[in-house]
């Protein structure tokens, strides 16, 4: 089931004489349970999107659709909305957890006592409860990251619109809120995600969506995305240094056994060797073969920056 559809959006605006097309004909689709990745880098039309997702500013073409809802005619529309933004300014520092899971569901719309019960569900499961009294300020920042998902889901949304939810978190913390996510999304909620956080985005999303510009660049499957990046060299490390004849057969065959490698790495950039050279090195121990993987932020970086060859690990700046 489609929870947010969005149709060919357009908005200019108009900036010393000159009109600026931040958004340019951008359509996304985002089903039940699923984790949509928004991706761009600053300027390039994310943040604009997203507010006229969430009815915050209007069009100047093209249509969005929350759970068949319109969210700039239909108030409705909104109440199938919940949002995180970065830096947890969905919370109100000064109210406890618990009262700022009453006060915004009320805001939602929910009565006070539903919001109430919700409320304490939420601070169970997210374990929480022993800080339901405590003011927002003198919580943790991964409490106040919980609490700020928590405050989102107390009106039960279908969308949640996630912004940076990880970030300057501790490793812990991270790992909390990423499992979070996870649950959040087989519950059959949506969930746009916006972050720079390009490993919490590969980890995290289905799919992937990334704009610059004001034109989307991408939108498929993160696993096929990265997949049609991917490499055709083979990575070999050895348990011991090569030495020897050995050495000198490889690099007549044109295997990268370069310095910067280290001396016990090999690149096989001809997918064929890999047989022959596992022939040569033969009975050495090996501690691993992989072939060569790329990254959403190797992807990412090619596609918002043509022709310019992203950095790899062990090129020097």
């Amino acid at each position: 089931m489609s929870v947010l559809a969005v149709n060919h959006l357009q908005k200019h605006y108009r900036e010393k004489g000159k009109t600026i097309a931040a958004v340019q004909d951008v359509s996304l689709n985002l089903n039940m349970g699923e984790v949509l990745a928004f991706l761009g880098p600053n300027g390039a039309g994310k943040t604009t999107t997203i507010k006229m997702i969430a009815g915050l500013i209007r069009p100047d073409a093209g249509q969005v659709s929350i759970v068949g809802r319109n969210p700039h005619r239909d108030s409705a529309a909104l109440r199938q909305l919940g949002a995180v933004l970065e830096g947890n300014r969905n919370l109100y520092w000064r109210l406890t957890a618990a009262e700022n899971l009453e006060y915004f569901g009320v805001l939602r719309g929910i009565s006070r006592r539903l919001a109430r019960q919700r409320g304490q569900h939420l601070l169970e499961r997210f374990g929480l409860m022993d800080k339901r009294n405590t003011v927002v300020q003198k919580l943790s920042r991964g409490m106040q990251q919980k609490l700020a998902i928590a405050v989102s889901l107390v009106h039960d949304p279908q969308l949640l619109l996630l912004d940076e939810p990880t970030l300057g978190l501790d490793v812990e913390a991270t790992q909390t809120v990423k499992q979070l996510i996870r649950e959040i999304a087989a519950e059959g909620r949506a969930i746009l995600l916006t972050t720079h956080q390009l490993d919490i985005a590969e980890e995290l999303s289905d799919r992937v969506a990334i704009i610059q510009r004001g034109v989307l660049v991408a939108q498929e499957s993160t696993a096929d995305l990265i997949r049609q990046f991917a490499g055709t060299a083979y990575i070999l490390e050895l348990e011991l240094p090569l030495e020897g004849d050995r050495r000198t057969k490889l690099e007549a065959m044109g295997v990268d056994l370069g310095t910067d490698l280290g001396d016990r790495t090999l690149v096989l950039h001809d997918a064929t060797l890999l047989y022959p050279v596992l022939d040569i090195l033969k009975p050495l121990p090996l501690l691993r073969i992989e072939k060569e993987q790329a990254t959403l932020t190797e992807v990412f970086l090619r596609l918002v920056n043509p022709g310019k060859e992203p950095m790899k690990e062990g090129d020097r700046p």
